[in-house]
């Protein structure tokens, strides 16, 4: 997971620096920024009439192009990267979706439920003709939907009551606008009540409805009134200019940031002293001004604040933004990091796709179940001071020059998702090189498998965990009511190819009983402690010889293919003692040992009580020597703790003696405990 954050974080930071050379680029061929300055008069009739368009700014009434380039200059500051997208946004002949409303319920769930946002409504009454022409009414949507206004049909024909109980008894339009200025408040419906049946009128009508939403200021005095006034809102956000309204951009901004921003309309047109705008630090007009409780920001100073609907709302998103808002962005993070995979997994493609699919499952299932305890948490009544220092760090880290850079790169590549795409598909193939070229000396044959190889393996794998149990979840040892397990008997046979070729994890050899060899002779606290290192060192080299060379091991290895001591070795060191007994039993051993002239036993209080007492591995066909170190299986049978484990890793998860399952349970065997009357030996 660390390793495909790390891939997001550098591919966050070449979109960054490809941001910067397309600047360099464009300012190579043109020699401007886009945040350069455009002065109106040098721009043709048809480019003001555009800006004007993209700002929501009414302009049938002025033919002449002097009038179009002061209500321009009116309206605020024009900079290249606006005039670039507005002509492109011009150029785009995409069109929009309108919802057609299939009765009360779904005009009530999307219009009337909906609180963040301004619908208009086209309702053709029954057996008429709409208000609206199909030209002019695809004209409007593309117009409206440019500031954020969804658009829909109702045809009365598929709900006739509700028209009549509605009063709509002639085709009309019907524009909803949220009533009061809290958050999820009421909605109210306002018909079109105006006789000329055009474009540019019934925008006027929602304009003006829009803002009248928006608390207009006229002289100096309200506006100390309300620069002083502490309320509700933390944010307000303030338009100097010289209008009759403030532009439609603005109006329905107010409206999707309802209960978070304050939206206020200062108009100086008629305004003969100034000099309280020059104390606020305002100069000129017109200007945007950002109020919070850490200071005052001038909206337009830093790259990407363009006069402009996405511009605004990405710049107070980044402010204010909602917990809805988070999820987004981190639900596009989580997904952006879970593709990863499919580069950074080596392989056969199908196998890509497969560890993707899991990989974006996991991600997301992560993510949702995550978020509803912060949801939970966000509700509790006393955390209103967390969540104001939050939104005041978020104030301050968004108004600084890297978050202005940030948000203009976000602009550029939403706007440009084929730019978007091919970035990440490229800086994904670059991952997919250096992860091969990293594993193809390790791991050659995982690089080149082809899909039918990773297939089959895939089967042998889902094959082996269905009809085998899982050891790895088997802790051992457990408790069961069963004495014999019956499962072993019938995945005989059901399955005797399965069952003599299981593919079972190793993880259970951990949970197996170890203890090493003791003897009851007394000996020198020096002979016991060299020879306790020796035992324990070469134990340890064993260890790591048998789990270092688990992979060349094949399942058609016998025991006798394991480790003989050589012709002329002795079968034990010096210090050590052997049994001369070759079997399972409970008789005393004779110890050959050349320090040693008494004879002694093993000391059986040393072994765990259900394991049977030997003196011999089975594997090696080796005494046990003192200070060796010992492993059991299940069935009671003890070994080496090396012979046992390469025996168990190379795919013979059974007992050498018995044929007992090595992650099954069996009933423990039982000492028989001597009689009372029985004299001690």
């Amino acid at each position: 997971m660390w390793l495909k954050l790390c891939f997001l974080l550098l591919y966050f930071l070449v979109l960054f620096v490809l941001a910067r050379v397309f600047e360099a680029v464009v300012w190579y061929e043109t020699g401007f920024f886009a945040t350069q300055l455009v002065d109106p008069v040098a721009l043709s009739f048809r480019k003001l009439r555009t800006i004007l368009e993209c700002r929501g700014l009414g302009h049938s009434g002025l033919p002449e192009k002097k009038d179009v380039r002061e209500l321009v200059e009116k309206s605020g500051d024009l900079m290249e990267g606006e005039l670039y997208s507005a002509l492109k946004e011009e150029e785009a002949s995409e069109s929009v979706s309108s919802t057609n409303f299939s009765g009360e319920m779904h005009f009530y769930e999307l219009v009337e439920d909906t609180k963040d946002g301004i619908w208009l409504v086209q309702v053709i009454a029954n057996d008429r003709s709409p208000l609206v022409g199909k030209v002019h009414w695809e004209k409007m949507v593309k117009k409206v939907s440019r500031f954020g206004i969804r658009t829909g049909t109702f045809n009365c024909s598929s709900d006739p009551r509700y028209c009549r109980r509605r009063g709509w008894l002639k085709s009309t339009l019907i524009m909803s606008v949220p009533q009061t200025s809290t958050s999820k408040g009421k909605v109210m419906l306002k018909e079109y009540n105006g006789r000329k049946i055009e474009v540019e009128h019934i925008f006027k009508w929602i304009t003006a409805h829009a803002a009248s939403r928006i608390k207009t200021i006229y002289n100096s005095e309200h506006l100390r009134e309300e620069w002083n006034r502490s309320d509700q809102y933390r944010v307000k956000i303030y338009l100097f200019a010289s209008l009759d309204q403030p532009p439609a951009f603005f109006s329905a901004l107010s409206v999707k940031f309802t209960g978070r921003v304050e939206f206020i309309f200062v108009n100086v047109e008629n305004w003969d002293n100034k000099s309280y705008m020059a104390e606020i630090g305002v100069y000129k007009t017109p200007s945007y001004i950002l109020r919070t409780p850490e200071g005052i920001y001038r909206y337009g100073s830093n790259a990407g604040e363009f006069i402009s609907l996405r511009a605004m709302d990405s710049f107070l998103r980044s402010l204010q933004p909602e917990v809805n808002d988070l999820f987004v962005l981190s639900l596009v993070l989580v997904n952006l990091m879970a593709w990863m995979d499919l580069f950074i997994t080596q392989g056969a493609t199908i196998k890509r796709f497969v560890v993707l699919i899991s990989t974006l499952g996991t991600y997301n299932s992560l993510l949702i179940i995550s978020w509803l305890p912060v949801l939970g948490f966000l509700q509790l009544p006393y955390l209103d001071s967390f969540y104001e220092y939050s939104l005041k760090l978020f104030r301050y880290s968004n108004t600084t020059t890297l978050a202005s850079w940030v948000r203009a790169d976000w602009m550029f590549y939403s706007s440009h998702p084929a730019l978007f795409l091919s970035t990440y598909l490229g800086h994904g193939l670059l991952i997919d090189y250096f992860e091969k070229k990293r594993r193809r000396n390790n791991n050659n044959d995982e690089v080149n498998a082809n899909n039918l190889e990773w297939l089959s393996s895939l089967w042998d794998w889902y094959t082996s965990y269905l009809f085998h149990p899982i050891a790895s979840f088997q802790h051992f040892p457990f408790d069961s009511d069963w004495d014999e397990d019956p499962d072993l008997f019938l995945e005989r046979l059901a399955f005797p190819d399965l069952w003599l070729h299981p593919l079972i994890p190793t993880d259970y050899i951990k949970n197996l009983p170890m203890w090493r060899f003791k003897c009851l002779g007394v000996h020198s606290d020096e002979e016991m402690l060299e020879t306790l290192q020796d035992g324990e060192s070469d134990s340890d080299s064993e260890n790591r010889e048998v789990f270092s060379s688990e992979k060349d091991i094949s399942e058609d290895d016998e025991p006798n293919t394991f480790h003989r001591p050589r012709a002329g070795e002795p079968r034990s060191r010096a210090g050590s003692c052997s049994c001369a007994s070759t079997c399972c039993h409970k008789e005393p051993c004779e110890w050959k040992a050349r320090s040693y002239s008494t004879a002694d036993e093993p000391d059986w209080s040393a072994w765990p009580p259900e394991m049977l007492h030997c003196t011999e591995c089975v594997v090696c066909l080796e005494n046990f020597e003192r200070g060796c170190l010992l492993m059991g299986l299940p069935c009671g049978h003890v070994f080496h703790q090396n012979c046992i484990v390469m025996w168990l890793a190379g795919g013979r998860h059974c007992c050498p003696v018995c044929r007992w399952a090595s992650y099954k349970k069996k009933q423990p065997y039982t000492h028989p405990q001597p009689l009372s009357s029985d004299s001690p030996s």
